[in-house]
Parts: C-alpha cells; structure tokens; sequence
C-alpha cells in the first residue's frame, strides 16, 4: 500500500496507522459497533496497538482528516471513501464535544 506522510503532530504515527483505518476504527469504538471496515486490513491487530499507544493525538488527527485533501485519503484498503472518512471524523469529533460539556 502506497502511504502519505503527515505533517502534522503525531503524523509519523499516523502514517503507520493510516488515517482511513484510524477513523474507521474510531468511529467503529465511539459510535458504531456494526462498522466493521477496520477488519478488513489483514495487519490491523498491530494497528490497534499503535491506535492505542497514541490517544494523545487522537482529536488532533480527527480535525486534520476532516480538512485533509480527498488524495490523502483515498487510497486505502478498507473500502472507505474520501467523503465518508471525512464524515465520520465530523460526527466523532461532534460526540466527543458533546461528553466533555
């Protein structure tokens, strides 16, 4: 898989991780225990490790991709579009505003 380095806080570890499968995942955790397009990398087992080791990042990386350009985001091996990643990011960032009022 052809990868995008991030320039951003934290993006030499979300590289490894892909933003597609970092939100996927979010999203499958925080709001939607039937979205399972996460599994469908064969090395996310290793991937959940490296999600968990970065919580820090977390909210930073979800503001980034939801602004980030469709090119950084399309190649990916989950089946999840451009549009629907940067949806997804939107409605977790929106439910994690939400628990910390």
């Amino acid at each position: 898989m052809a990868g995008h380095n991030f320039n951003f806080t934290g993006g030499e570890h979300l590289t490894k991780i892909s933003a597609t499968w970092f939100v996927s995942y979010s999203y499958y955790l925080l709001i939607d225990k039937n979205h399972l397009n996460w599994k469908n990398n064969k090395t996310y087992i290793s991937r959940i490790s490296k999600y968990n080791a970065t919580t820090e990042y977390h909210k930073h990386w979800l503001g980034q991709i939801k602004n980030m350009n469709d090119d950084k985001l399309i190649i990916n091996e989950i089946g999840v579009s451009p549009s629907k990643t940067k949806e997804m990011a939107n409605e977790i960032l929106a439910a994690h505003e939400v628990t910390q009022r």
